[in-house]
């Protein structure tokens, strides 16, 4: 007896798209309308599934459905089975984008959105006008997880946050940018030029999106054996120009970040008084994507609109 496939033969294979929905979504009602069912038979479905593999898949928390360990150990494998099967076996996906009303999903933090998305969004109202773009925070400071499982189309992310890339996951570089610094326009006692003596003497305002400890900037000035003193620590960007422009605080952030915050609160951008390497910021995808219609013309697109800071 060929055993190859005996435990495929116990499962409706219809049940992969129930669990792949559902992982992805975390929603049974999100999951059973994006799959054109019922609420109460993709339940039914969702019951057969965890019947069929003897595990209940997910657990609620909160307002979301949640994998276990087994699910998660799914997740990937089903996924990347499901992709090949709808490619191999159905028409090969046709993307116009004068016309496509598709949804891509990028992960990014808001001062990527806020520094970098405009721009290109603007360009695809005119290239795209009916393409949905959806911008999510990640957990991670790049979602590989997101992209291996499908959750998201395209992940933004500076060099140096992921140290090696696992299998199937692409990186290309967008843009480059340095760092400057920002202080009120009113600052008592920085004039015309910001000095080391100035930047290490001043109280900072820093950005940590997913609760750091500490900023990058403080690690370069660690291999310089200087330390600054950091007065205010923001998950966020938002509130961080006001908060310069009302106090004696300094900030040191991109370039194109702080030029484009002079046009919303009043404040100064000076050079930084000591070296502080560029970075670089990457988008990163599933290999997987690489060759489908929507997702190369999607990627080229995002390579051929760099900012236009990015050629300076």
């Amino acid at each position: 007896m060929n055993t190859l496939h005996s435990g495929l033969r116990k499962l409706d294979l219809n049940l992969l798209l129930v669990f792949e929905a559902l992982f992805r979504l975390g929603s049974v009602t999100q999951a059973a309308s994006e799959l054109c069912m019922s609420a109460s038979a993709f339940s039914h479905a969702l019951a057969r599934l965890r019947e069929s593999l003897g595990d209940v898949l997910f657990v609620r928390q909160s307002n979301r459905l949640v994998p276990t360990a087994r699910a998660q150990r799914m997740a990937v494998p089903v996924s990347l089975a499901l992709k090949l099967l709808s490619e191999q076996l159905g028409q090969a996906e046709r993307f116009d984008p004068a016309v496509s009303e598709r949804e891509f999903v990028f992960s990014a933090t808001d001062y990527t959105a806020f520094a970098v998305l405009p721009p290109f969004i603007a360009h695809l109202q005119q290239a795209a006008p009916h393409l949905r773009i959806k911008v999510v925070y990640s957990a991670q400071k790049v979602a590989l997880e997101d992209l291996a499982a499908g959750r998201v189309d395209f992940s933004l992310g500076f060099s140096g946050e992921v140290e090696a890339l696992p299998v199937g996951i692409e990186a290309l570089d967008w843009f480059s940018d340095d760092y400057v610094v920002i202080a009120s326009r009113s600052h008592p006692r920085i004039l015309g030029r910001l000095t080391l003596d100035d930047y290490l003497s001043a109280r900072h305002v820093v950005v940590t999106p997913w609760n750091e400890p500490r900023g990058e900037i403080d690690r370069v000035l660690d291999a310089l054996s200087l330390q600054r003193t950091v007065a205010v620590q923001l998950p966020t960007m938002l509130a961080a120009p006001f908060i310069i422009a009302h106090s004696e605080l300094l900030m040191t952030l991109p370039r194109h970040a702080a030029k484009t915050l002079q046009s919303a609160a009043p404040i100064a951008v000076f050079e930084a008084p000591f070296v502080i390497p560029a970075y670089t910021l990457k988008v990163y995808s599933h290999r997987n994507d690489a060759h489908r219609e929507g997702h190369a013309w999607l990627r080229q697109e995002l390579l051929a609109q760099k900012p236009e800071f990015a050629e300076r």
